[in-house]
């Protein structure tokens, strides 16, 4: 195990909604616990309709204004719900507010009936989705090089266009691709400055599937070292193993209404005593893993201490 690898924290925007509590001002100061305790980064999902949550830009431009040092991502953001122009605009000011510390996240979006809805209600087509997120990403990077002007011809017209201030890094914010499906991997090789999947939960997979990005890489002649391998993770700490096993699966029924069975057939999810716990996620560290963004379930301020007392345990 690397002492290496980054541990992140998700921040409950959609869980907070779910019982009723849309106060902002809380899962700040989360964050704030987290830097405290010595998280590397604190993560916020993105969702509009589907999962209705807190807007993930502007609650980490929140978190950015009262935290130093920690890092700050969405996981994962659907960047083709926005206007590329507008979303290189948002994403360089908040990579200037945080003085650099911001990561990209960005995924594709499931083929489910929600997030059908979804694409419907923002007025975005659900088809051809990758393509257009490829595309408006490739226009953000143009628009953050600060080269001058940018004139784009594509499924976006764009005519002398400058975005002021660009972002803190020169380049922009670093951006890891999610999903664990062969495109997806080819996809963080020969595009993406991090690969960030969500599942399953095999660390053997997960290194399978790493030393396939990093063979795209190579193909694509780039150095699959500048690729961070990151994992998405589940779990449920306590003591007790049938009871973190119960909570789980209330947990993640209840966040995407479909059977815990299911979910955990090909999400990384896991329940039991912290020992167990950490021994799973060291799987991952051992597999090439090197940040991890953990989403606890149960109460968060004593899950975030539990993971950070297992921390050594996993190679963190």
């Amino acid at each position: 195990m690397s002492a290496a690898v980054k541990v992140g924290y998700l921040l409950p925007t959609r869980e907070r909604i779910m019982v009723g509590e849309p106060s902002a001002r809380p899962v700040v100061k989360l964050a704030q616990q987290a830097e405290a305790l010595g998280f590397d980064s604190v993560w916020i999902g993105d969702s509009v309709t589907a999962k209705p949550r807190h807007d993930a830009l502007t609650m980490l431009a929140g978190v950015a204004a009262v935290t130093e040092r920690i890092e700050l991502g969405t996981a994962v953001l659907l960047p083709m719900l926005r206007h590329p122009v507008l979303l290189a605009h948002q994403a360089a000011t908040l990579d200037q507010l945080s003085e650099g510390r911001l990561i990209l996240g960005v995924g594709t979006a499931r083929d489910v009936p929600a997030i059908r809805r979804e694409f419907q209600a923002t007025g975005v087509p659900f088809e051809k989705r990758i393509g257009r997120m490829l595309e408006g990403l490739r226009l953000m990077k143009a628009l953050w090089a600060g080269d001058g002007p940018v004139s784009w011809d594509g499924l976006w017209q764009v005519e002398d266009a400058v975005v002021a201030p660009t972002p803190f890094r020169a380049g922009g914010p670093p951006i890891w691709g999610g999903g664990s499906a062969e495109s997806a991997l080819l996809r963080a090789g020969r595009y993406f400055d991090g690969w960030f999947p969500s599942g399953p939960s095999d660390a053997q997979v997960f290194a399978a599937n790493l030393a396939k990005v990093r063979a795209y890489a190579e193909a694509a002649g780039r150095d699959p070292d500048a690729i961070t391998p990151a994992m998405y993770l589940t779990v449920a700490i306590d003591p007790d193993a049938a009871k973190a096993e119960a909570s789980l699966d209330a947990y993640l029924e209840a966040y995407y209404n479909q059977s815990a069975a299911h979910l955990r057939g090909h999400q990384a999810a896991f329940a039991g005593a912290p020992a167990d716990v950490a021994g799973w996620i060291a799987g991952f560290v051992d597999a090439g893993c090197r940040h991890l963004c953990i989403r606890p379930v149960g109460d968060d301020a004593e899950q975030m201490a539990q993971i950070m007392d297992m921390r050594a345990a996993f190679g963190g």
